[in-house]
């Protein structure tokens, strides 16, 4: 389905947000179907880790651990949507929380639950922090990856107004029937394809995670940031500025800061850990 605007053609977004729909708001939507094929790249990438002599997580604690992940990304994702992005629906309507189906998680609060899940993953299994923070983010980009796909989907978090040829219409979207960036689409390939391809190339590639272990999550943080600011322009802010910037320009600015002291903070732990060749 097209329409013509200034002269030029068009495609209409015409996607239903619903791969099944029972009745009502009701059904399978793609949105969680996304979440379900990012955690089941997740499981595949770990027990391939595992098999490779990469990660420590056995079949039986990789269940855990992933639930551990499944409910830190849902839980962190959710509240940081509502705390950074939707505040006042949170006072006003605090039980909307849990209406997940709608739609409403925050990449950047999903990032912090899975910090919290990686700290009590290490602790139960007695593992290093850096170690197995290293593993995990080596394994959320694919989700990211699906998650916008879901966005474009569900057409949300759209583009700014744009007339190049491949701009898409939103239906619904004031002003009405103009052509805007497919902007999901462009960070499901940066934050989701090429931070996923990067890290697993470093992963794979490099010796990173044993001898500088931290630094690949602080890598992480830093390129993530760097492509979701990147792509913030060309996305319309969905929420009030934060001195001048949207609030994914803003939080991503913060993020990239602490990916750059963990890299610095990794490199210092691995200086100070090599012996001294000039002792005894």
């Amino acid at each position: 389905m097209t329409e013509v605007y200034q002269g030029k053609e068009y495609r209409v977004h015409d996607w239903d947000p619903f791969m099944f729909q029972f009745s009502g708001e009701w059904g399978i939507r793609w949105y969680g179907f996304a979440y379900v094929l990012g955690f089941l790249t997740a499981s595949w990438l770990l027990s391939y880790y595992f098999r490779k002599q990469k990660s420590p997580f056995n079949k039986d604690q990789q269940y855990n651990v992933l639930l551990f992940l499944v409910l830190g990304t849902m839980v962190g994702g959710r509240l940081g949507y509502m705390l950074l992005y939707d505040l006042d629906t949170l006072l006003a309507a605090p039980w909307k929380i849990i209406q997940v189906w709608k739609g409403g998680m925050a990449s950047h609060g999903g990032i912090a639950g899975l910090a919290a899940a990686i700290a009590y993953s290490a602790f139960h299994y007695k593992q290093p922090f850096w170690k197995v923070a290293d593993i995990v983010v080596t394994l959320g980009p694919a989700g990211v990856f699906f998650g916008r796909i879901a966005n474009y989907i569900n057409a949300e978090l759209w583009g700014n107004t744009s007339t190049v040829s491949w701009a898409v219409i939103f239906k619904g979207v004031a002003p009405e029937g103009v052509p805007r960036h497919p902007s999901q689409l462009y960070e499901a390939a940066l934050e989701g394809l090429l931070v996923l391809v990067y890290l697993q190339w470093r992963f794979w590639r490099s010796n990173v995670t044993t001898r500088t272990p931290g630094q690949l999550s602080g890598e992480f943080f830093t390129l993530y940031a760097i492509v979701r600011i990147f792509g913030e322009q060309f996305r319309e802010p969905d929420a009030a500025l934060i001195l001048g910037l949207s609030r994914g320009v803003f939080y991503s600015a913060i993020m990239l800061l602490i990916g750059i002291v963990f890299i610095i903070q990794a490199r210092k732990r691995a200086s100070t850990s090599i012996p001294n060749s000039s002792g005894n």
